[in-house]
């Protein structure tokens, strides 16, 4: 039996931010299933290309974090860049957000698209996210982009989330935004800029990592049930007994190591499928993402690496969403005849390639796991366990809030 203070389970950006935040001296342990730490911020490096489990790019808010963090990263070329977008529809490059950029349509869809924004019935209560969409921005801006796009992204029907499901991710605009933004271009989301390194995301987690003592890293080591009465946690290798328990394992999972599954339903999320692929030449310039409504095409999202720091081989990463439980289907051929259809590869020849499944990758939101996350996060946290980060708050969140978060729970510890 080992007796801690704090126990941390998941050695990711929330796991490892809360650590750093307790500092070398603190009695803890973070223990992490995987051989690796990092959770989904891991790096690949193959071939010369360098590629992420996905596109983590980081949206720094607090400056005195981002501070922080490259003050840790000595030797690390760090680029901010200015975000270039897209929306890939009528075989034309739309700037993001679409909504924003009906003007660039062709004219009748734009016509159909300004008559149906100009008639939506903006002060109808909408009961789901995509009653939501058809309230706000009227049907057609709803059927061309926003619903395709983001059924293809979630795997799910848009009329199972809450309204609320993105929270500030989600780029709302008014009928005053969208017709100033025909003359005066404003095209800003909430990561219109984005901090990158050259090594990759792991870069950030290595960052977590120096204040982190080695010795309390415990990897390869899954947690495998929670005693809340006895405050123990039992693995493969050993007992763990806690005064306060950190965890930013999936909430489900959280309740399974509790003994205190939730109801079959209450939770559901999607899955994504990653295609990091490597070129042997340039290929688009000028765009860091876009984005792909049509539904015939498998992917959702592409972007590109090699437009952060201006390297001279095509290196991509390809998103395909799955409904929970689902076996992949898309293949890298699959994938390649899409982006040749798109005209993303024309002449280049693919040289290397990494797939991952993220699974959990986006939680759907819904009222029923809002109210259910609210109610038994609160009895956890009576009993001295902490739910935290993306996965274990079941929400949408950028990287940065995992380690504000992270940083705020410690202060109330």
């Amino acid at each position: 039996m080992t007796q801690v203070d704090t126990l941390i389970i998941g050695a990711g950006i929330s796991g490892l931010a809360t650590a750093a935040a307790l500092g070398k001296e603190a009695s803890l342990v973070v223990l992490e299933r995987d051989s690796e730490p990092g959770g989904y911020c891991k790096t690949v490096k193959q071939d010369g290309f360098v590629w992420d489990y996905s596109g983590h790019f980081f949206h720094f808010k607090h400056p005195d974090i981002e501070q922080w963090l490259r003050a840790r990263m000595p030797g690390q070329e760090l680029r901010t860049v200015s975000k270039r977008s897209f929306v890939r529809y009528a075989a034309r490059m739309i700037d993001f957000p679409f909504q924003k950029n009906i003007h660039q349509l062709p004219q009748a869809e734009f016509i159909d698209c300004l008559y149906d924004l100009y008639f939506a019935p903006r002060d109808a209560e909408a009961g789901s996210f995509k009653e939501m969409l058809f309230a706000r921005f009227g049907r057609s801006i709803a059927e061309k982009f926003l619903i395709p796009y983001n059924e293809k992204l979630y795997a799910t029907d848009l009329g199972t989330l809450d309204t609320d499901a993105m929270g500030r991710f989600f780029p709302h605009a008014d009928l005053t935004d969208i017709v100033r933004n025909m003359k005066q271009p404003d095209n800003a989301t909430y990561n219109a800029t984005f901090t990158y390194p050259r090594g990759g995301a792991i870069e950030y987690v290595n960052a977590l990592l120096t204040e982190v003592a080695p010795s309390k890293l415990k990897l390869g080591e899954a947690v495998k049930a929670i005693d809340l009465e006895k405050k123990v946690a039992v693995t493969g290798r050993g007992e763990y007994r806690f005064e306060r328990l950190v965890s930013s394992a999936p909430f489900p999972t959280l309740l399974g190591l509790c003994g205190r599954p939730a109801k079959g339903g209450t939770f559901s999320w999607n899955q994504v499928q990653v295609f990091n692929l490597g070129f042997d030449s340039k290929g688009p310039r000028d765009v860091h993402w876009v984005y792909y409504p049509d539904r015939a095409l498998p992917f959702y999202r592409v972007g590109f690496y090699d437009n952060i720091f201006d390297t001279d081989r095509m290196s991509l990463y390809v998103e395909v969403g799955l409904p929970t439980g689902a076996k992949p289907t898309v293949t890298v051929e699959h994938v390649l005849e899409g982006l040749r259809r798109e005209g993303v590869v024309t002449t280049q020849r693919l040289v290397s390639k990494h797939e991952v499944v993220m699974d959990p990758a986006y939680v759907h939101i819904t009222r029923g796991s809002n109210a259910y996350v609210k109610a038994a996060r609160a009895e956890l946290q009576q009993r001295g366990v902490h739910s935290i980060g993306r996965y274990g708050g079941w929400t949408y969140c950028s990287i940065e809030d995992n380690i504000v978060e992270a940083r705020a729970l410690v202060a109330t510890l």
